[in-house]
């Protein structure tokens, strides 16, 4: 542990997920690969689109609408209608496979369960403080087995900016009824989670499980109040 700025007591913890928790990348990467095999094989008409056009498709829909940044659900959902619908999909079958796509996504995405010793962790500090997640992501908490640990979950939306937007943080904050400067947010990005979580006035947290942590390697904003490299240490909050 390396304590860069002092804080007052803990009275409350918010976590990102993804790369905090579990490395998530190689799940996504499994994914997306594993989507494509279900369109070729369900969708036999659309199998010639390929991975780069489903990210052209991608990238039209976000300069179309910039918000899709904050909305992954939204997003895949529109790039899946964009695709299909070139390929001749229409109407109600074409909204059946859009939502028969996402789903199967979905629970690919998330056909994970974090380790056993960090869902350990997060069950002693839940039984100590109140614990909120705050995600870009849209992971499935209960598949990945750690729904049960959080009173609160915040994920963006169209309507709720990604971090480091403030807003999430300020609702995590107020449905926790807990001051700012008594929260403690962990998180594996030092723009999104560090700055933004010190930009809403919460203390911060740098922990990653997705790289070797060294602050020296990372694009600072701000120094997060205190770096940990494993998730036990943070007991001592408690």
């Amino acid at each position: 542990m390396i304590i860069y700025k002092p804080f007052c007591e803990i009275s409350a913890m918010t976590f990102d997920l993804d790369d905090t928790l579990y490395d998530n990348w190689p799940y996504i990467v499994e994914a997306e690969k594993a989507l494509l095999d279900y369109i070729a094989q369900r969708y036999p008409d659309a199998a010639a689109i390929n991975k780069k056009d489903w990210q052209s498709y991608k990238m039209q829909a976000l300069r179309a609408d910039p918000r899709l940044f904050s909305d992954m659900g939204v997003l895949r959902k529109q790039v899946l209608n964009q695709g299909l619908s070139k390929c001749g999909y229409k109407g109600q079958d074409l909204s059946k496979a859009v939502d028969d796509c996402f789903d199967y996504f979905y629970h690919q995405r998330s056909n994970f369960t974090v380790p056993a010793a960090k869902i350990g962790v997060l069950e002693q500090l839940a039984e100590k403080l109140p614990l909120a997640a705050i995600t870009n992501g849209n992971v499935n908490l209960k598949q990945i087995g750690i729904a049960h640990c959080f009173a609160h979950v915040f994920k963006s939306s169209i309507n709720s900016p990604m971090k480091p937007h403030p807003h999430m943080f300020n609702a995590a904050v107020d449905a926790l009824d807990i001051a700012a400067h008594q929260v403690l947010h962990v998180g594996d990005n030092l723009e999104k989670d560090v700055f933004g979580a010190t930009n809403a006035g919460l203390i911060s947290a740098w922990h990653a499980c997705d790289r070797p942590m060294d602050i020296r390697n990372e694009r600072v904003h701000v120094l997060p109040h205190v770096e940990i490299h494993e998730l036990g240490e943070l007991l001592a909050f408690t």
